[in-house]
Order: structure tokens, then C-alpha cells, then sequence
């Protein structure tokens, strides 16, 4: 893979338009990014234009790398990523997490569209991801790349809890009520079914989806510090409420919940 070369571009990309060069890159999920549009003095690079980079084809996803100031800081956000599902390898999926490692990158926010595994959350709600399953390929699975971390990477703590804890205080001041939970992560591109869902409740799930996992490996791999967010929106189908998965509804509730997302991401970047 040609990561020095994706990062050289970049990198010549941003000093060409003066800004100065990001240590925070926030992944915007299905129907999530709406949060690039609050993202001042834009500049935009779509995918396709980027050495190496993939595109995304899900949706939700518009393949754009958006660099501008959130929160007062400068930012790179992924205006879509790319998943296993997609056909795309783990190396591939995670490529541009050690494309922003070289780059500076110091902090990671994630975010995605799941479904609620707990009984108790609702469509709309954030959760904060204190921890997760992996069902996925672990995108680590080969040679080490020596250059950018060890052969065995500790993940007792993969989502910051500095980062967890701005966040439930920024939150407060905002008058946001946030869960917290247990991201599940499989590979896709089918819904889970009932016994899935009751499965993942069992080994202490609380969310689920087809993303995030792979990416938060790669940089906590990377040695960058990491905070995620699920966007609840869509509900387990073995709760009896007669809930049948769709692509559409999931990025609608995304895009209703996004707002929240935005404001409560430029004040934890306020904080960095």
C-alpha cells in the first residue's frame, strides 16, 4: 500500500490552501454527514482524487474528504467510509487511518448508524461506544507493519475515557442525554436476524453494526486516541414490536439525529 504517497498528496493539498495541518479526523457514518456541511472554510477533496483512496458505495456515503475549522480547530472529516462489505479488504477499509498517522493525526472520532441491541434505547438516541465485539476480520491479521505499531496492540481501553468523559460533560451542558454501550460489529450487509440480535444482548451488547471496529483497531494500532458514537436508528427485531431493517429509514434517522452529533463533536474538539 502506498501511504506515504496519499499523504504526501494530502498534505500538499492543505498547505496549497493555508490551512494548517489537522490532528483531529472524524468519521462520519450512513446518513451522518450532514456534520461536514457545519465545517467552516471548506475545502473539499472528493475520493476519487486522492491517491489510492477507495470510493465509498453505501449509502449515505459522499465519498468526499471534507478539511476545514470545527469547534475552532482545524479538522479532516470522512464524508463516508468504506466497509468490508463493500468488498473492499480490511487493509483497504483501513487505509486512510494510517494515511492520517502520517499525516499528524493525533485523535479519532467515529461515528456510525446502528441498531439497538438494548431493550431500552430508542431511535434517536447517541450512545457513546465504551467498548466493543468483534464478528469482523481484525484488519491486523498479517505482517506487522513495524513502521506504525506493534505485533500486539493492547485494546483494554480502545475508546478513550478522557475523550468518554468530555464528552458526558459537554453533553450536560447542552442538556443531551447520552447512552452508553457496547458497539457489536459484523460484517454485513444483511440485517441481523432475531436470534442474532438475542445473541448479541446475551454476550453484553448494546448497539450494533457493520463498521467502526476495523478503523478504531487500525488507529488505536496507530497509537492515536480514539472516541465513538453510535447514532441509534433502528431497533432489534426479536423485541416483538414488528420491526423490519431498510437502508432508507436508517440514514433518515441518522440525518434527524445528526444535528445533536454536530453540536456535541465541535465542543469535545473545542476541548482537545
Amino acid at each position: 500500500m502506498n501511504y506515504n504517497e496519499t499523504a504526501e498528496f494530502l498534505k500538499g493539498r492543505i498547505v496549497e490552501c493555508g490551512w494548517q495541518m489537522p490532528e483531529t479526523v472524524i468519521v462520519l457514518g450512513s446518513g451522518l454527514g450532514k456534520l461536514a456541511e457545519q465545517i467552516e472554510n471548506p475545502l473539499t477533496i472528493p475520493y476519487s482524487e486522492i491517491p489510492h483512496f477507495k470510493v465509498s458505495t453505501a449509502v449515505g456515503h459522499k465519498s468526499n474528504l471534507i478539511v476545514g475549522i470545527l469547534g475552532g480547530k482545524s479538522v479532516m472529516a470522512m464524508q463516508g467510509r468504506f466497509h468490508y462489505y463493500e468488498g473492499y479488504t480490511m487493509e483497504e477499509v483501513t487505509y486512510p487511518m494510517r494515511v492520517f498517522a502520517l499525516m499528524g493525526v493525533r485523535t479519532v472520532l467515529v461515528s456510525n448508524a446502528a441498531g439497538a441491541v438494548n431493550p431500552d434505547y430508542k431511535v434517536g438516541d447517541l450512545m457513546i461506544i465504551t467498548d466493543h465485539i468483534n464478528f469482523m476480520p481484525n484488519p491486523l491479521i498479517g505482517p506487522n507493519k513495524e513502521e506504525f505499531g506493534p505485533r500486539f496492540p493492547d485494546m483494554t481501553e480502545p475508546y478513550s475515557l478522557r475523550l468518554r468523559n468530555i464528552a458526558l460533560q459537554e453533553a450536560t451542558k447542552l442538556g443531551l442525554t447520552l447512552r452508553e454501550g457496547v458497539y457489536v460489529a459484523g460484517t454485513g450487509p444483511t440485517y441481523e436476524t432475531r436470534a442474532e440480535y438475542r445473541m448479541y444482548r446475551i454476550i453484553g451488547g448494546d448497539a450494533c453494526g457493520m463498521s467502526t471496529v476495523p478503523e478504531v483497531i487500525v488507529a488505536r494500532h496507530c497509537g492515536m486516541e480514539v472516541f465513538g458514537m453510535s447514532v441509534i436508528t433502528n431497533q432489534s427485531a426479536d423485541l416483538g414490536n414488528g420491526t423490519v431493517n431498510d437502508g432508507g429509514d436508517v440514514v433518515r434517522a441518522a440525518d434527524q439525529a445528526a444535528d445533536k452529533m454536530t453540536l456535541l463533536f465541535s465542543q469535545i474538539i473545542h476541548r482537545l
